[in-house]
Order: structure tokens, then C-alpha cells, then sequence
């Protein structure tokens, strides 16, 4: 989630000393496997809201973003960024620089007189270490089980690189797992609030977006509010107690074994559902391309010569 899609107008931030940037992603990392899909989409909402409730991010997005008026629209470009840093190969390395510059000059000042600066280090390294909590709390509801050890440093370990990607400074990425939840369980209790933008994506979910004419709103009515419904049921879950508790959400043991039902069903469809189905536009096509290129390889290598 990028916190705002506006211009930048203000001035820029000092930048740290420039660094080698990592290689991006392809076939074989869980990322790869993982992000394009359609359910990791749903499971993802909460680490939406988790960085809406930082106060920095928060109110840079309620003064900045368009997530009031135009949601649609902001959901598909913040989805299409995401799906750049893992499947845009080397237009994934341009879309960190890219928006690394967009945020840089961003600020906005709350309601205590605090100004608040979107590029800001822990603002910044925040919106990208929510994806590791979401990953791991997905695999455990839509994966049926917990990752392994294994997966589990995989996954932290390709975070980080894309931590990297997207020019999060190098101070800010945790070194080791238990480095990240000790960080993740101290942002969670010493650091997030019950912000407004917070309550207010959670309280849209369920509406027909703005934008949609009027001829078609009584007729999307419905499959808003029952898509938008199980959205924020989900996303509520699949949020740390410590969150829910700061947004004033109950969260009841019958909650919690509806929410293992649902994801388990989610997670069981999902890979039987065909490719295009499952992945979104651009993680579909990276994967064809990325097959295609894999055929060519090995045409030539098995050439006459």
C-alpha cells in the first residue's frame, strides 16, 4: 500500500548513501508463488490497516490520498505497485525509485499541530514490514497450517530484499525474525492508534464506491455489501488482538473459528481454480512470459550445432 497517489509539492528529505540494488524476483521465490493470487489480496487488508493506524501514515493518507473519492481507483494502483515490486523484473527496480520520489516531499500536519512526513524511516519501513505479519498470517488461516522454518526464512529473507527494492533504509529492516516480531509487538502496542482512516476503510468496505452511476448502484448494492462484508470480516481476523483492541473490534472465539472455516475454504478452492483465475492481470502474465522465456532457454540449449 503506497499512503498517498498525489503530486509531490513540498521539500525533499535527506536520502541515505545510495546502495547496489538487489536483484528482482522470478519463478521460485514464495513471493513469486504467493502475492499475484487473488486470496493473498483479501488476506492483505489487514496489513492495509495496520498501516493506516500508524499516526504518520494515517493522517498523510486522510489529507492526501483519494482512498474517499475515488476507492476503486486507489485499491487498483496501489495493487498494480505491489504487483510491479514482485513481477516487474526490472520495472521493479524503477517503481521503488519511482516511488520513493513521489512520497519523499510529502508531509501533513494533524490535528495536535504535529507534521508528519510520509518519507520519514519508521513511516516508510512500517508500510513495507506489514507485508511479513500478512504473509505469515495468511499461510496460517488460507494455508491450512503454519509456514515451516524454512518457509518462514525464506519469506523473511526475500521481505527483506524487497525491503531493498523499495529503498527502505537499511537500518530500519530487522536482521532476524525474532529481531522483526520484537519491532512488529512494539509498533503494535507503543506506537499504532485508533485512527479514523483506519475505521473509515474498514466502514466502506461494504458500500458501493463512489464514482459508480446511479443506474447501477441499486443493482451492485448487494454483492457490495456481501463481498465488502466477508472483506472486513477477514481483515478484522486477521489483525493482531493488540490492533482490534486500539480500534475498539471485538473478536469472539466463535469469530475466530468462523474465520478458520472461511479462509479454509478459500484456501482449498484457490488452487483449483485456473491460472488466470487465481492470479491477478500482471502476476498472470509475468508467469506466462516468465515460462515462455524458460522454453526459449531451453530450445536453445538444445540446438544443433
Amino acid at each position: 500500500m503506497t499512503m498517498t497517489d498525489g503530486p509531490a509539492t513540498t521539500a525533499p528529505t535527506t536520502e541515505e548513501t545510495p546502495r547496489p540494488e538487489p536483484a528482482p524476483f522470478g519463478p521460485g521465490s514464495i513471493l513469486w508463488e504467493q502475492v499475484g493470487l487473488y486470496a493473498s489480496a483479501l488476506a492483505g487488508n489487514s496489513a492495509f490497516i495496520l498501516q493506516a493506524m500508524h499516526p504518520a501514515i494515517g493522517t498523510v493518507v486522510d489529507q492526501r490520498s483519494s482512498f474517499r473519492t475515488d476507492p476503486l481507483g486507489r485499491a487498483a494502483r496501489s495493487f498494480a505497485s505491489v504487483q510491479t515490486w514482485v513481477y516487474g523484473g526490472e520495472a521493479a527496480l524503477e517503481e521503488g525509485r519511482r516511488l520513493r520520489e513521489m512520497h519523499k516531499s510529502l508531509s501533513a500536519v494533524d490535528e495536535h499541530g504535529r507534521t508528519h512526513h510520509a518519507l520519514s524511516a519508521g513511516p516508510w519501513a512500517w508500510v513495507h514490514l506489514t507485508g511479513f505479519y500478512a504473509a505469515v498470517t495468511a499461510a496460517r488461516y488460507f494455508g491450512g497450517s503454519p509456514m515451516t522454518a524454512e518457509e518462514e526464512q525464506q519469506t523473511f529473507d526475500e521481505f527483506m530484499r524487497l525491503g531493498r527494492i523499495l529503498q527502505v533504509p537499511e537500518r530500519m529492516l530487522p536482521a532476524t525474525i525474532a529481531d522483526y516480531w520484537a519491532y512488529f509487538d512494539d509498533m503494535v502496542a507503543n506506537t499504532l492508534v485508533g485512527h479514523r482512516v483506519a475505521h473509515e476503510v474498514l466502514e466502506m468496505m461494504d458500500r458501493v464506491p463512489p464514482g459508480v452511476p446511479a443506474a447501477l448502484r441499486p443493482l451492485l448494492a448487494p454483492v457490495s455489501m456481501v463481498s465488502g462484508r466477508l472483506g472486513r470480516f477477514v481483515t478484522i481476523g486477521t489483525l493482531p488482538q493488540g490492533a482490534r483492541d486500539k480500534l475498539g473490534l471485538s473478536w469472539t472465539a466463535a469469530d475466530e473459528r468462523r474465520l478458520h472455516a472461511v479462509c479454509s475454504v478459500i484456501g482449498r478452492a484457490t488452487p483449483l481454480l485456473p491460472e488466470r483465475v487465481r492470479y491477478m492481470p500482471i502476476a498472470y502474465r509475468a508467469r506466462q512470459a516468465a515460462r515462455a522465456r524458460q522454453r526459449l532457454e531451453r530450445a536453445l540449449a538444445d540446438r544443433p550445432i
